[in-house]
């Protein structure tokens, strides 16, 4: 393995009815907090309520910003710079997904920052601080609750891009289960394919020697399948929704990927093509991951014959590592779409007019990945045999 440094300092509060634990946690960090949330289902669950009363109990003077989206806006995220410097805020509470976490370690960044949050975004310009805030977690899926990273779009130029700093972890993150109860089938079901292409962007590297990690990453992968399709016919059940709210975070908080570095390259086709299309992240990424396999497939058989016997459960007797690893992959798109996610982007309405500009945003950077560079013509190929 490589060699490597793991830091992670947020502060994990797992199980029942942890929201109680706001009283003592966020006097911490001042009186002034600012409430972060999505477009209003925690207001329908109750957890609004929970929150706010537990803020009024310590004497916060709390100030709101409602309305992130599925993918957070820049525009949005300006709203709450100013909001953070008007009020002279300490401290930021978000409440809901991934995207509502993202677009908070936007602004607690941007609130730190003297020119336009776009720039940290965009690398012009790095976060060297950042106002302390926490989670309430609400969906499992992206990881957001106990890493520094973010994603951020900006609609106005259909550029989306994932960013991070060592500040933007959050101080804590409250995991209750019971807060993903009323989360709808279609938002589970694309919060158990993300964490899954997390683990995936983890697992596909160049290191030696990583046994132990590799384990990791297949037991997780493990774990989600088995319990995917229960929770899918049991969506109120605890100890389901415990099991994969946990995998969720595992997935990426940094654990799976100690001594090597992960390819990350359909995460960033997938930001192109949700830059140009606006549609469910995750939906993107079981769209293209399969694809991306399969494009991949001759770069290092012997590794997806290994994810295919040991995840997927491919019988390897008589068969070369390219066969063992094409059946895994297909296993793999049938059991996405055997849960009801997308598998073309015709699913979306998306045939080849755009391809072209997608390509275009992908590549803004140049060639990209790091189990394999991928060029245009890749990025192509796999966009055309998603359609």
């Amino acid at each position: 393995m490589n060699e490597f440094v793991f830091y992670n300092p947020t502060k994990l509060i797992f199980g029942k009815d942890q929201v109680e634990m706001l009283t003592k946690l966020v006097p911490q960090y001042g009186k002034k907090v600012l409430l972060v949330y999505g477009g209003g289902s925690i207001k329908r669950n109750g957890l609004y309520d929970k929150v706010t009363s537990k803020l009024k109990e310590v004497g916060a003077e709390v100030s709101e910003l409602s309305g992130v989206e599925p993918n957070p806006r820049i525009s949005t995220v300006r709203k709450g710079v100013d909001i953070c410097k008007e009020n002279g805020i300490d401290f930021i509470l978000a409440v809901g997904g991934g995207s509502v976490i993202d677009c908070t370690k936007a602004i607690a960044a941007g609130a730190k920052y003297d020119g336009d949050a776009w720039d940290l975004v965009i690398k012009k310009a790095s976060a060297e601080e950042a106002l302390p805030f926490g989670t309430v977690l609400t969906i499992a899926a992206t990881g957001s609750e106990m890493n520094a990273g973010s994603v951020i779009t900006n609609w106005e130029t259909n550029e989306k891009y994932g960013w991070g700093s060592p500040v933007t972890f959050p101080q804590f993150s409250i995991l209750d289960p019971q807060n993903t109860f009323t989360l709808p089938k279609n938002q589970t079901i694309y919060g158990m394919v993300d964490m899954m292409s997390h683990v995936f962007e983890q697992y596909f590297n160049n290191a030696e020697n990583t046994p132990l990690q590799d384990r990791l990453c297949e037991s997780t992968l493990i774990t989600v399948m088995e319990t995917a399709p229960k929770l899918l016919d049991d969506l109120e059940n605890y100890e389901l929704r415990e099991t994969i709210l946990y995998s969720g975070t595992i997935a990426l908080n940094g654990m799976l990927q100690m001594g090597y570095r992960g390819d990350w390259a359909t995460h960033n086709i997938e930001h192109a093509v949700s830059a140009v299309y606006d549609i469910p992240h995750a939906g993107g990424l079981a769209i293209l991951f399969p694809n991306w396999m399969k494009h991949n497939l001759k770069v290092n058989p012997s590794r997806f014959a290994q994810l295919a016997v040991r995840v997927f459960g491919v019988d390897a007797a008589g068969k070369s590592d390219e066969e063992i690893g094409l059946e895994g992959i297909e296993k793999l798109r049938e059991f996405w779409k055997g849960l009801g996610a997308p598998s073309r982007l015709a699913d979306y309405d998306i045939d080849d007019s755009q391809l072209e500009v997608i390509a275009d945003k992908a590549m803004v950077n140049g060639e990209f990945g790091n189990f394999t560079k991928l060029n245009r013509e890749d990025v192509l190929s796999i966009l055309q045999e998603s359609l």
